[in-house]
């Protein structure tokens, strides 16, 4: 029962829309009885909200999510930082963790006029869309960037890289300069340069400044991006 559970739970995407009985019973391929039991438990427990005729994800799992002890600390670690890097380059900062084959986003601040950006705090995107994601995966070993470029690519916008010899070689010079640029890749209109975040000899995440195409100058982000990810860096380091 738990497992059908966390199947409909599983349904519902990113872009946090709603659904309804009929459509949980055919993306679970659960019996719509089934279904309508099981998703009154989850209102009653917080994890789904009804709204009429229509269920989303309920507050409770947004508080859950949140107390998750590692990414707790490093959020809390890193917000200084993230903090430090808004106000000195007063654009949208991302804070962003791998998980499997994507990044997933701790973080996110944004000043009045907000970027219209496919990020946000607890969802996911690709690893190779994004500069946060590409920061990430050229510090996170060979093993994996040869699993990335043994699959096929995901494509968000046509300037997504598809071709798995372009990005090994985006790859190695995130290695060799220790930052990650990325243009309209995720979304666009929109450009971001990233840099890892280190702790024990390991990437633990990456942080990023996402601009305005038409002003993007990364020699005037990159020594804010690199200032703040080694900043957070050493206060990690210093925790272990």
């Amino acid at each position: 029962m738990l497992e059908k559970a966390a199947n409909i739970l599983e349904c519902f995407s990113p872009s946090g829309g709603s659904y309804r009985l009929s459509e949980l019973s055919e993306h679970t391929g659960l019996p719509k009885p089934t279904v309508h039991r099981l998703a009154a438990d989850l209102v009653r427990l917080g994890w789904l909200e009804r709204s009429g005729n229509r269920y989303r994800l309920g507050a409770k799992l947004f508080e859950l999510g949140s107390l998750v002890p590692h990414r707790l600390d490093l959020r809390e670690a890193a917000l200084p930082f993230l903090q430090d890097l808004f106000e000195a380059t007063r654009e949208t900062v991302h804070l962003g963790v791998r998980e499997g084959m994507d990044v997933v986003y701790l973080e996110r601040i944004h000043g009045h006029e907000a970027l219209q950006l496919p990020s946000r705090i607890g969802g996911s995107l690709p690893l190779t869309c994004t500069g946060v994601g590409k920061a990430l995966l050229a510090f996170s070993g060979a093993e994996l960037t040869e699993e990335v470029l043994s699959r096929p690519l995901p494509s968000l916008t046509p300037h997504s890289i598809t071709d798995p010899n372009r990005l090994r070689m985006a790859l190695e010079k995130i290695q060799v300069s220790g930052l990650a640029y990325e243009e309209q890749e995720a979304t666009l209109g929109v450009a971001c340069i990233a840099a890892p975040v280190f702790a024990g000899g390991s990437t633990v995440a990456a942080l990023s400044v996402a601009v305005p195409r038409s002003r993007f100058s990364p020699a005037q982000l990159a020594p804010a991006v690199r200032t703040a990810a080694l900043g957070l860096s050493r206060v990690l380091r210093g925790a272990g």
